[in-house]
């Protein structure tokens, strides 16, 4: 039954791009290259929005038969709707930043409210359990996860394999350790990107857009809170699994900043991009992110979950050569 679910929600996506990228060209709705671009062709945009129906409609059939609870349901329809909506108007004009950034913060308030907030986690030897503290932690988590994906959303086919692998990881752990409760959902969201995925794949026919990045963002962040009242262990698992797109974005906004450059405007600092301009192409970067996924961050993820190994040090060891490589990369200076 969930083979036949799964398999439906990728040929359903797959159409959807289809239907999308046919509707960018007759509105002319493409990403031009500019200097700032990784691509060097114009691309059709816009083509999450596939995502998006995919994993609401996904979502409601699994909701009715029981499969997810209602509240999970809920803070993906509305606290991903609007996500997805502010995304999506951009894509077609222009949303001013501060307004953008409101509806995340909005959107990230409703998704906890409706999710009871994030459980209490144990940062190495301390339990972090302040109702104020954790949701205010939260909150910054979940508007950073959906603004991070947007970030690293630069190259052909990047986003899509983090998700995919990203999700079926988790999967595999909420398996594995005998908690089924969430697997349902975190594959229908890896289904439906791998559907996206056949258009995205190097070089892609159709980008995601706001829409798109911003709705997997927030929809990872949402199974990750939800897990963590399964378990702790399972919401620093998804921080492990993340580290790829956590540390690139992170250190590379960072050293803007400190820059004094403006963190709003477009740039193609990211280590992956100046990997793809290294490799000159997309694909030996997407894969190597699929391959540090499934081979170094998975068997990490994996101890923390399955052997007890403490969330915060198994953060760290993943952490630590993914910085060294973002480092090397010279990530968020103009000048590589």
């Amino acid at each position: 039954m969930i083979e036949s679910f799964l398999l439906a929600s990728v040929v359903l996506c797959a159409f959807l791009t289809g239907v999308l990228r046919h509707y960018a060209l007759s509105r002319n709705l493409l990403d031009l290259p500019n200097h700032r671009s990784s691509h060097s062709v114009p691309t059709p945009r816009g083509g999450g929005v596939a995502i998006v129906l995919t994993t609401l409609i996904g979502i409601a059939v699994l909701t009715s038969v029981g499969d997810v609870s209602l509240p999970l349901c809920m803070a993906m329809v509305l606290g991903g709707g609007a996500v997805a909506l502010v995304g999506f108007l951009d894509d077609h004009g222009h949303i001013a930043a501060r307004v953008r950034l409101l509806i995340h913060f909005i959107s990230a308030a409703v998704i906890l409210l409706l999710l009871s907030g994030l459980a209490p986690i144990q940062v190495g030897p301390i339990a972090i359990t302040s109702l104020i503290l954790r949701n205010t932690f939260a909150i910054l988590y979940l508007v950073w996860l959906l603004n991070l994906f947007n970030f690293m959303d630069g190259i052909d086919g990047i986003a899509s394999v983090q998700v995919v692998t990203t999700c079926a990881s988790a999967s595999l752990l909420f398996y594995l350790s005998g908690n089924h409760a969430l697997i349902s959902a975190t594959l229908l969201l890896a289904s439906a990107t791998f559907g996206f995925f056949i258009w995205n794949f190097p070089p892609a026919k159709i980008f995601m857009g706001d829409a798109g990045s911003g709705f997997i963002g927030i929809a990872i962040g949402v199974l990750s809170i939800a897990s963590s009242w399964e378990a702790p262990a399972y919401f620093w698992a998804w921080c492990i699994l993340l580290g790829v797109f956590i540390v690139d974005a992170s250190y590379t906004l960072m050293r803007r900043l400190l820059g004094g450059a403006k963190i709003y405007e477009a740039h193609r600092s990211h280590a992956y991009q100046i990997a793809a301009r290294r490799f000159g192409a997309h694909l030996p970067v997407t894969i190597v992110v699929g391959l540090i996924n499934v081979f170094w961050l998975l068997p990490l993820a994996a101890s923390v979950v399955l052997l007890g190994l403490n969330g915060a040090l198994g953060a760290l060891i993943a952490y630590s050569p993914l910085l060294a490589i973002a480092v090397s990369c010279n990530a968020g200076s103009d000048r590589t």
